[in-house]
């Protein structure tokens, strides 16, 4: 059972999720709501795991909002504006309603969010050695020891392997968490895989030939995995 809320400042449009939800038997409506800012007490209290989110809203967008939450939910936009399609899987959405929108439109999206949770469970229930991103419009499967850094640039990262480089919708703090043991912060913009790092300067690394900077704030974390390893 997937766990969900809805959101969105129109009356007749949260009716409609609502009445839509209700319809899919994995489907459960914990509560709904007009204002964004009024879901975080239920969200930094419970696990929810997916959200119909409004855009256009008042006080705070919700691509605002989602990108203000830490580890974020999955979530389907559903808005009114389709200009804000692209943006709006720049912060790795399910997917994007556009209103008006069946019924039959709902259930796919539906059905997209149920697998990317089981996806998600699996892999973390098995510990596969691999996870899947989406780049564009497809879902890339990526090998862990392949992987040799990841840079962060703003709602997108690089992934860099060894054959090739994957820029991926998604946040970094929603892939950091998403990484094994093997992985680690060094810098705001860069996530390392140690399995890869040639030397250790004092403010540089050397990971598979490239030069990465080792962030002040991540120093003591990266030299205590340092002394383990």
């Amino acid at each position: 059972m997937i766990k969900c809320i809805a959101i969105d400042d129109e009356p007749l449009a949260l009716d409609l999720v609502e009445d839509f939800v209700a319809k899919v038997p994995f489907l459960s409506l914990e509560k709904s709501f007009s204002n964004a800012l009024d879901a975080l007490p239920l969200l930094n209290s419970e696990k929810i795991d997916l959200i119909f989110l409004d855009i256009q809203m008042p006080q705070i967008t919700g691509l605002q909002f989602i990108k203000s939450l830490e580890q974020p939910p999955k979530v389907v936009f559903t808005t009114a504006y389709a200009q804000h399609a692209v943006e709006g899987f720049n912060v790795d959405a399910v997917d994007y309603l556009l209103k008006p929108f069946t019924f039959e439109r709902f259930l796919k999206a539906a059905n997209k969010a149920q697998q990317a949770l089981t996806s998600e469970q699996q892999s973390t229930a098995s510990g596969e050695d691999y996870i899947f991103v989406k780049s564009g419009y497809d879902m890339v499967k990526v090998r862990f020891a392949d992987i040799q850094y990841i840079e962060g640039l703003k709602d997108y990262v690089k992934i860099h392997t060894t054959q090739k480089t994957i820029i991926a919708l998604l946040t970094m703090k929603s892939l950091e968490s998403s990484l094994p043991t093997g992985f680690l912060r060094v810098h705001r913009s860069y996530i390392i895989n140690f399995d890869h790092l040639e030397s250790v300067g004092r403010r540089n690394l050397i990971v598979a030939k490239h030069d990465i900077p080792l962030g002040d704030m991540y120093r003591e974390q990266f030299m205590a995995k340092l002394n383990r390893n």
